[in-house]
């Protein structure tokens, strides 16, 4: 997906040991459809050559040498076309510098008569990052609205061991992508998201599940991430991910769960593919094959439907439905819908392309008042499609 089709990013550079990792972050944003130009102070020069830049984004590279007037390749004009500019690596003599308004250098001139968003991606040794001036220059950047990718902590290129460390370039990635794609309905709501499957203890070894992957929960908390919601996911498969990740095992741990957070929530997407039966017994150790015998029968009970019974004053709730059965898939989803009082359901039909573990998905959205078909297409494209769906259903929701 070019999720950043027709795009024009700024990427200034400063004089960091991690300006590397740049080449990786340009990839990423010419890969997803952006036009990339490239800012580079001399201290970067020191590090990388203008030409490996030029090279990997495709474009004439901006440095004290090349600055010119005859064009847009000066400190005034580079950034009036821009959607977005990102500083990184951004060193501790570029903010602290840009946050004191000084500018004796391209790269400074150029953020000082920049107006367009503003992200930052600081790297530097740690006792540097954590040092009064720095901090306060930071909180400065901040107040002024400027977003800030905060460094994490590792052993460093000076085999220092502290916080410092540019970020995770696919974070550096994802959180330029929001402020590209922002959309104004998500800004500051709640969003509850959650996915993959339960796992029912039969004792401390054995369990029983389903093949739920959560990719299909993890697009959906992706992509309310980028149109600028405050995304929580709640997972049996967690992975690193720019927002809040919890992990649950059972159906009473997300039940827990689920009760705690969707309070506070303004949405629901239930994606998490919940245990109809759990064993009626749990068994604490492990259960020996010799005391089993040559055939077994494990006696379960029906498990709690959360979905059903969870408050949805003031939530509305988005509910999902695999099915295998073409025939009945729709009469089902609308007994879903009505009888567990929810606001929409995805349904999704399984077969051909389509499985647990796929990359691809198509669904059915379903309302009381209307069905939307979303054709065969990457997980992701297929969330973005039901978060603009799911718009409709929050109109009346008070920020």
């Amino acid at each position: 997906m070019n999720l950043l089709e027709g795009k024009n990013i700024l990427v200034c550079v400063s004089g960091s040991i991690a300006i590397y990792k740049n080449l990786e972050l340009i990839r990423l944003f010419v890969k997803s459809g952006a036009n990339v130009k490239v800012l580079m102070s001399e201290g970067a020069k020191r590090f990388i050559t203008p030409l490996t830049f030029e090279a990997i984004s495709g474009q004439k590279v901006l440095h004290k040498k090349s600055e010119s007037w005859s064009d847009e390749y000066n400190h005034i004009k580079i950034t009036k076309n821009v959607d977005l500019v990102v500083l990184a690596p951004a060193s501790a003599n570029t903010i602290n510098k840009f946050s004191c308004g000084i500018a004796d250098t391209l790269l400074t001139q150029t953020l000082l008569a920049n107006k367009k968003p503003l992200l930052l991606a600081p790297s530097m040794n740690t006792n540097m990052y954590i040092d009064p001036s720095t901090q306060k220059s930071l909180k400065k950047l901040k107040k002024r609205g400027i977003k800030i990718v905060e460094p994490v902590f590792k052993k460093l290129a000076c085999l220092d061991e502290g916080n410092g460390a540019l970020a995770d370039v696919w974070d550096i990635f994802y959180f330029a992508s929001r402020i590209c794609l922002r959309d104004d309905f998500w800004k500051n709501k709640k969003v509850l998201v959650t996915g993959g499957g339960t796992r029912e203890r039969i004792d401390d070894v054995r369990f029983i599940g389903n093949f739920s992957s959560g990719k299909m929960a993890y697009n959906l908390a992706l992509s309310l991430f980028l149109r600028g919601a405050k995304v929580r996911l709640l997972t049996s498969k967690p992975k690193n991910a720019p927002f809040k990740v919890v992990q649950f095992d059972d159906t009473k741990t997300l039940d827990l769960m689920m009760k705690k957070f969707s309070k506070k929530s303004d949405y629901l997407f239930m994606a998490a593919a919940v245990s109809d039966y759990k064993p009626k017994v749990f068994t604490k150790g492990k259960l020996k094959k010799k005391d089993m015998g040559k055939e077994w029968s494990l006696d379960l009970i029906q498990n709690e439907d959360i979905l059903s019974k969870i408050d949805k004053k003031n939530l509305k709730v988005i509910g999902f439905k695999a099915e295998f059965d073409k025939q009945n898939a729709l009469i089902n989803a609308k007994n879903m819908l009505e009888n567990k009082n929810l606001d929409a359901v995805c349904l999704n039909i399984l077969g051909g392309d389509v499985n647990f573990s796929s990359e691809v998905s198509r669904m059915s959205f379903i309302t009381k008042d209307d069905i939307k078909e979303i054709g065969l297409k990457s997980k992701l494209e297929v969330a973005f499609d039901i978060v603009d769906f799911s718009k409709k259903l929050g109109k009346d929701i008070k920020i």
